[in-house]
């Protein structure tokens, strides 16, 4: 059976800012992976309960996706029982997908573990690496084969610099996704703020923000089937 992982923050707090996982880039995944037959394995850099954003389980930003996970107990049985990072390897899984939020800012970044699973999931041409919203923040980390930026020359997405600002969490933030990878060679797509966009280039695929996360999940499917 096709296997995703789903990797999610552990961090609760970002500079003071009280953060976690955005529910929604986790649920939308997570039943979009499920109906297409796959197994799904929730990880974490910690392992255990993954903080979930306040703010993600409010209002319209609580969507559909994140009510029914959210009284799904298999689903959430998922989030509160992660399995660690550490534990994962490369040949356990067919794609490995990184949900956002912006606790990655915190543990996403000078992660050794990820950063070496990312590198060595891109390196497999069996494998798909995925990344939607600020999930992309790990991808800024590593490094292809020849040592060159992973996101070099490629076409890639992911929270674009007049979202964080709009959020106000601009100079909270280790750096801006959209600047970093512009910096890094790669070409930077993005739609307006808040609109789903999603971008393939060859294994890896990006998500530009919450909004995406269909179009993000979508795309491994079709690369995975």
């Amino acid at each position: 059976m096709t296997k995703v992982v789903i990797v999610c923050t552990s961090a609760t707090h970002l500079k003071g800012h009280p953060t976690g996982l955005w529910l929604e880039e986790l649920a939308t995944p997570y039943y979009a992976f499920q109906e297409a037959g796959f197994e799904v394995v929730v990880a974490s850099p910690k392992g255990g309960p993954v903080p979930i954003d306040k703010n993600s389980i409010a209002g319209d930003f609580f969507t559909e996706a994140a009510k029914k996970f959210m009284h799904d107990a298999d689903a959430y049985s998922l989030c509160s029982h992660s399995i660690a990072l550490d534990t994962i390897k490369k040949d356990d899984m067919d794609a490995l997908y990184l949900a956002g939020g912006h606790g990655t800012c915190v543990d996403f970044i000078d992660n050794t573990v990820l950063k070496d699973l990312i590198e060595s999931m891109y390196n497999d041409p069996a494998k798909v690496v995925a990344a939607d919203c600020h999930g992309p923040i790990a991808l800024a980390e590593c490094v292809k084969s020849d040592g060159s930026p992973l996101v070099k020359d490629l076409t890639v997405t992911g929270f674009t610099d007049s979202e964080e600002d709009a959020v106000q969490l601009t100079s909270v933030v280790p750096f801006l996704v959209e600047s970093r990878f512009v910096e890094q060679g790669a070409k930077f797509v993005k739609a307006d703020d808040w609109h789903p966009k999603a971008v393939v280039d060859g294994k890896l695929v990006t998500g530009q923000n919450p909004q995406s996360s269909d179009a993000c999940a979508a795309e491994v499917v079709k690369l995975l089937k």
